[in-house]
């Protein structure tokens, strides 16, 4: 493996950084707002199966009340 010294890797890490894409504000505080709604209704979806797969549970075992 080639060895690189410092100066020649920082001019490489700029070179790539340059070719980044990065991503507006918009699009940043959308992705944002989706991952945040996407995070509640996969939370409210875990909450509803697990309150179903619990009451089936006592149900099968007897324990329901």
């Amino acid at each position: 493996m080639a060895k690189t010294n410092p100066a020649q890797f920082m001019r490489e890490v700029r070179q790539e950084v340059s070719k980044v894409t990065w991503p507006s504000r918009k699009e940043t505080g959308i992705t944002t707002a989706m991952v945040f709604i996407m995070s509640v209704c996969a939370a409210l979806f875990f909450l509803l199966t697990d309150t179903i797969i619990s009451e089936l549970v006592q149900l099968v075992l007897g324990m329901g009340g």
